[in-house]
């Protein structure tokens, strides 16, 4: 084996195609194909299984397609800290971020590492949580900013921010609905209150619709709700034409120009506390450009929640 087929092998397996990995990588497909086919017949295995539609990935190539990962990981971490010996940060950071945090982020997060790591490549990706710490695992991600990740001993993790989601009425139309449910809408409502309001929520596996469902398992209830839809902005767009509630923190409001369309409504006894975490995995080691992106990530999300609080 050498590192331009198993780096063929990865490319083509992740990739479901022989010509877009020859078109990512810059090659021409035939030599693509040999180095692939060279790994198998080293290997005494078929890794790939061709079809009309592209290549499925065999149970063997699966197994490989692990390693392989974090062998070429592991090659990139050596160049970044051969680079660090000489006083360069540089080589390749991949970050995942989650979609409510996304748009707010992106532009400051790449202006920063731009500025502060210019001989740095950045990658950035957004996704949800569970498909994240998958990425983390395999070695597609270096680092990822999570919601309420649960606690694992191959995941390392620093907390961003601490927030209690709140529940976002609009104004207009909430005494109507909260009349309608049987419900007095207070500044501080009890979680027992979102089996009967009528709420808009993600879909799973959102991490605030994970919270909201747990939490309210604990005491015995379940959330009372009549619509998912995966899009924050479009939610609060339904809350505001008065269609349901919302259960998010408050700052996913900043979006809006006009907040004063909405009402907030503490949640409590109990509170639904959502954690913002840097995790990243704990069997690959921290480069000096890794360090310098996690104070630049927990500088730039500081930033944009103190800057989104209404």
């Amino acid at each position: 084996m050498d590192l331009k087929q198993i780096e063929a092998f990865v490319t083509v397996a992740e990739m479901g195609s022989f010509t877009k990995a020859a078109s990512a990588l810059g090659i021409a497909q035939p030599l693509l194909s040999r180095h692939v086919r060279q790994l198998e017949v080293a290997l005494h295995q078929n890794l790939l299984l061709r079809n009309g539609r592209g290549v499925t990935v065999t149970e063997a190539g699966l197994v490989l397609l692990e390693h392989g990962r974090g062998i070429l990981h592991q090659i990139e971490v050596a160049k970044e800290e051969l680079g660090s010996v000489r006083g360069a940060l540089s080589g390749r950071v991949s970050i995942g971020l989650p979609p409510s945090l996304s748009k707010r982020i992106t532009v400051a997060l790449t202006l920063s590492f731009r500025n502060q790591l210019a001989q740095a490549k950045l990658s950035l990706t957004e996704g949800f949580s569970v498909l994240m710490v998958e990425s983390l695992r395999a070695g597609r991600l270096d680092m990822a900013v999570l919601y309420n990740p649960p606690p694992s001993p191959d995941l390392e993790m620093t907390l961003l921010h601490d927030e209690a989601l709140v529940l976002i009425a609009g104004k207009a139309s909430a005494p109507g609905l909260s009349k309608q449910a049987g419900v007095a809408l207070k500044a501080a409502m009890p979680l027992t209150s979102l089996s009967l309001l009528p709420l808009i929520v993600p879909s799973r596996p959102n991490a605030f619709r994970l919270l909201i469902e747990t939490e309210m398992q604990r005491i015995n209830a379940k959330p009372h709700i009549i619509l998912e839809i995966d899009g924050l902005n479009a939610i609060l767009e339904l809350v505001k034409e008065g269609l349901g509630f919302a259960v998010l923190p408050a700052y996913t409001m900043s979006n809006f120009t006009n907040t004063q369309e909405f009402s907030v409504h503490r949640i409590e006894k109990p509170q639904l506390m959502s954690q913002l975490m840097l995790v990243r995995s704990a069997k690959r080691p921290m480069t000096a450009t890794h360090h310098a992106a996690q104070k630049i990530i927990e500088t730039e999300v500081s930033r944009a929640l103190l800057k989104s609080t209404p």
